[in-house]
């Protein structure tokens, strides 16, 4: 599964912080230097959406804040469903 994401870096919590037209807004706390904020990234959504260490890849702009990601899960129909719960907190 490939999912758009605005990434909002410096920010108070790491966390997904709903939907942005197309695109999923996470806001971590990492500053947007040497890959830090996109680890942050990566940890904050494997921990949101109980995924596996490694499941989940930029695939896209790696050096914006709009970015593709690449979630490995047999399950699509379960993460959409996580991240809908997620989106209504």
């Amino acid at each position: 599964m490939k999912l758009k994401i605005k990434v909002i870096p410096s920010s108070s919590k790491d966390c997904i912080a709903g939907w942005l037209e197309d695109a999923l807004r996470i806001k971590v706390k990492a500053p947007p230097e040497k890959g830090k904020a996109n680890k942050a990234v990566i940890k904050t959504l494997e921990k949101s959406l109980a995924l596996a260490k490694g499941s989940v890849s930029i695939t896209n702009g790696s050096t914006s804040c709009h970015k593709i990601i690449e979630i490995n899960s047999s399950d699509d129909a379960a993460i959409n469903k996580k991240l809908t719960a997620l989106c209504k907190q």
